[in-house]
């Protein structure tokens, strides 16, 4: 948002609230469910140094933890936003789960991957 809050009429802040709040409930929820899962893809792609950067943001911690949070999300929703949609977030995940164990130093037991609680060993 461009305008500055002193800028703007009494009363415009909770105007644009309730306009985003009006907005967001528009959005299916198959949509807001992809999308979070597309960033936390994005971030753990990032994070495992798979970035034009590359090994400038290698951060194996900070992939492990995105990699979990994405495969709770996938697995719980999975059943609601149908296999047409889930099958693509599957094998993202899926080539996350193997590039993090491809970048590990120490290997995790299988089983013991991030996300690995939530979808079983993660095998190439």
């Amino acid at each position: 948002m461009s305008d500055d809050a002193s800028t703007q009429p009494p009363g415009a802040s909770a105007a644009n609230a309730a306009e985003e709040t009006r907005d967001i409930a528009d959005v299916p929820a198959v949509e807001v469910i992809t999308t979070v899962a597309v960033h936390l893809m994005s971030a753990a792609a990032v994070n495992l140094g798979l970035s034009e950067e590359g090994e400038d943001h290698l951060d194996l911690d900070e992939a492990r933890k995105l990699i979990t949070a994405l495969a709770g999300l996938v697995t719980a929703g999975a059943t609601e936003i149908s296999s047409f949609h889930a099958a693509p977030l599957r094998d993202g995940l899926k080539s996350l789960q193997l590039a993090f164990r491809e970048a590990s130093v120490v290997p995790d037991e299988p089983g013991a991957g991030p996300g690995e609680k939530f979808t079983g060993p993660v095998l190439g």
